[in-house]
């Protein structure tokens, strides 16, 4: 059956999508080299002493999907000879975790072609031990690729030595010249697709998670669906669409993703756009959660919630928001609607995420499941309840 969703059609003009991989080819090139151009690049995802935990938000959503990168093996001292989805989610993913760079380049017939630093410190920069693993990197011939604050490719021994042995640094916060961005103008109003922001009570909660799952879910059952990225690791692991929200001046932040969202709508014709979260919107260290309530005017919004987390990330004296308090902020900051919470089960047995599940979903009068730990299929009624109207074709390919 065809989806059918309903929509005014105001203002549409084109605008180009997210950053994907720079490949730039000025001379022909061989079978054997043109084969590799269509397979993503490998890489190895440094992560010391960071994986499967909050500052490694990066590798950890990279080892549990990826589509711009093929993910060989992490980096982190402290989880060296174990399987990075067995330490990440209890299920082997033969993705395998190393010492150092060495040891992971010994692994491989070939030097991977990328070093992807998979970490998100709150200072946003690069320590003197990391950028010893960057350099070390760049001599064996891997491009780099950062999602830091701190633009690796303005660095002055790390340029040069990237100039010296011809690799690349991406900086995937690098934001475009300003003279090239666009301001909000309305035109997110008329995308037909249903727009749903996936936005959280905390920073690095599951937002992306469990809007990359979702997304997954519903172009398998033929509801043709888009992420629009928001954040660096998002962009790493191939969104088509989006942009790097905080490092965009404030001016243009709405307009931006009103521009990627517009992009998506033009170029794919989904059904449905899901819109990644980024903070909270209740964080005072964030302001990205207001940029994305406007830029994006999504119909409806699902809260991603850690029922164990005591206080904010990096925040020891700033206590967690309850759901309710967040879902009422929402609703007031946006003429929109919560349809459901997600949870995030850190810290959880398999018996709290149950009894967590019925009790919210009691309390709050919405559906509530867990993107990893519970089937899909709890996502997907979700958003059913909500909107009856979307209707099953065709599976779709996930994009």
């Amino acid at each position: 059956m065809e989806t059918e969703l309903k929509a005014e059609s105001t203002i549409r003009r084109p605008v180009r999508g997210a950053q994907a991989p720079p490949s730039i080819i000025s001379e022909p090139i061989s079978a054997t080299a043109k084969a590799r151009l269509s397979s993503p690049p490998s890489a190895i995802v440094y992560c010391e002493d960071n994986f499967a935990k909050v500052d490694g938000k990066t590798a950890n959503g990279l080892v549990r999907h990826s589509e711009a990168y093929r993910i060989l093996s992490i980096i982190d001292s402290t989880r060296s000879g174990q399987d990075s989805g067995l330490v990440l989610d209890g299920v082997a993913n033969d993705i395998p975790i190393f010492e150092n760079l060495d040891a992971a380049i010994a692994h491989t017939a070939t030097v991977p072609d990328t070093l992807i630093y998979g970490m998100a410190p709150s200072t946003g920069r690069l320590s003197l031990t990391d950028r010893g693993v960057v350099l070390h990197a760049i001599s064996q011939g891997m491009n780099v690729v950062s999602g830091l604050h701190e633009y690796l490719s303005d660095d002055a021994e790390i340029a040069n030595a990237a100039s010296e042995y011809k690799v690349t640094i991406r900086d995937i916060r690098r934001p475009k010249p300003s003279k090239d961005m666009k301001l909000f103008d309305g035109s997110v109003a008329g995308v037909n697709a249903l727009r749903i922001a996936v936005l959280g009570t905390d920073c690095a909660i599951g937002k992306r998670t469990t809007a990359t799952v979702l997304a997954g879910a519903l172009n398998a059952k033929g509801i043709k669906t888009v992420l629009v990225g928001t954040g660096q690791t998002g962009l790493m692991q191939g969104a088509k669409y989006g942009v790097a929200m905080d490092a965009v001046p404030p001016q243009f932040c709405c307009g931006e993703l009103e521009g990627a969202i517009v992009a998506a709508s033009e170029a794919e014709q989904p059904d449905v756009i899901l819109i990644e979260g980024q903070g909270a919107l209740s964080h005072p260290a964030f302001c990205t959660s207001a940029f994305i309530l406007r830029g994006s005017q999504p119909d409806a919004v699902i809260l991603q919630h850690a029922p164990k987390r005591a206080h904010r990330c990096d925040f020891p004296d700033m206590p967690m928001p309850t759901p309710e308090s967040e879902i009422a902020l929402i609703e007031a900051f946006a003429d929109t609607k919560v349809i459901g919470v997600t949870l995030n089960h850190e810290g959880m047995s398999e018996a709290e995420i149950t009894q967590t599940i019925a009790s919210q979903s009691q309390k709050l009068g919405l559906p509530v499941t867990d993107a990893l730990s519970r089937p899909t299929a709890h996502l997907l009624a979700m958003i059913v309840a909500a909107y009856p109207g979307l209707r099953q074709s065709a599976p779709a390919a996930t994009i």
